[in-house]
């Protein structure tokens, strides 16, 4: 397939090499409207750079959109309409009227529209849903130190985002309440935040996201009838905790530890090779826009929430 990607800084460089690397993709060209980016990637790759997506569009057959979010969704209906399968990155947009847009345009011209939730591709998640049955409670943390990358949408947007997506997948009911709070520290934008999430199935997931943290952390645990799971998605390391059927000698019940790491393998190259797939046989992909604008309302409701109790607290 012709391919492309739009945005070419730290992340759409990363993508533009998956896509020269795979069988099955031809890497037409690269569009960044700085120079010193979009020819740093051309050289390195050896394919042509441009200033405006426009001049890839009826060029392409399939086109990963990887810039700032306010412009995803004006680059992504293009594309769209010009009859090119899209990957955007996560959030798939601003608002949840644009998700929908880029939905009804996507199906309107029969095109895939994939959002690159990329924790869905993690080793150590994949391995989590064999065991899944119906959670009870959710508990995340997904901690970072500060970097001015991304700085563009708050902590809820640019990091809660993966969780969000993560949970909404595994726990497959309609949130029916959210409970929120957040704060800015370096920042223009929310920094750090909690958000409880009740689900109709009686569920409740705690996330916690952060990009003013000492360390890295990405851990996700669960609780359901049968077993304890810990999931570290930074470490590749899934954690299982069991009722043994055995008993010990003083008739408590035994409990069974299992803890398998996983080799780190290319999550984005996965995901870019799953998106090309569904593309080239028009089969559903492995993140739909739907699921996407779901991640997205449930994190908008989220900072909507904070906004709310940072206006009843006064400055901060």
């Amino acid at each position: 397939m012709r391919t492309a990607v739009i945005g070419a800084g730290y992340l759409g460089r990363f993508h533009a090499q998956k896509y020269a690397s795979l069988e099955n993709s031809t890497l037409v060209g690269i569009v960044d409207p700085d120079a010193g980016a979009r020819e740093a990637v051309s050289s390195e790759l050896g394919v042509a750079a441009y200033p405006d997506h426009r001049a890839l569009i009826g060029r392409i057959d399939a086109v990963s959109i990887v810039t700032p979010t306010p412009m995803h969704h004006a680059i992504a209906r293009d594309f769209l309409e010009g009859g090119a399968h899209v990957l955007v990155e996560k959030p798939m947009t601003v608002t949840v009227e644009q998700a929908r847009d880029l939905i009804a345009i996507a199906k309107r011209r029969g095109r895939i529209l994939q959002v690159g939730h990329l924790e869905r591709f993690n080793a150590a998640m994949r391995a989590l849903q064999p065991i899944l049955t119906v959670p009870r409670f959710i508990e995340s943390a997904r901690l970072a130190p500060f970097k001015a990358r991304g700085t563009d949408v708050d902590v809820v947007l640019d990091l809660m985002i993966h969780d969000i997506d993560l949970i909404l997948s595994i726990v497959r009911s309609p949130v029916v309440s959210v409970d929120a709070v957040g704060t800015r520290v370096f920042s223009g934008e929310i920094d750090i935040a909690n958000a409880r999430l009740r689900f109709a199935n009686g569920c409740v997931a705690n996330a916690t996201a952060s990009r003013v943290s000492m360390k890295t952390e990405r851990k996700l645990r669960l609780f359901q009838d049968d077993a304890y799971v810990s999931v570290d998605l930074h470490q590749k390391v899934r954690t299982l905790i069991r009722k043994d059927p055995g008993r010990t000698t003083d008739g408590t019940p035994a409990v069974a530890i299992d803890e398998t790491s996983y080799e780190a393998s290319d999550a984005l190259r996965d995901e870019i090779a799953a998106f090309l797939a569904a593309a080239s046989s028009g089969s559903s992909p492995p993140v739909t826009g739907e699921e996407g604008l779901a991640a997205l309302e449930v994190a908008l409701a989220i900072t909507a929430q904070v906004a709310r109790a940072q206006a009843q607290s006064g400055p901060g």
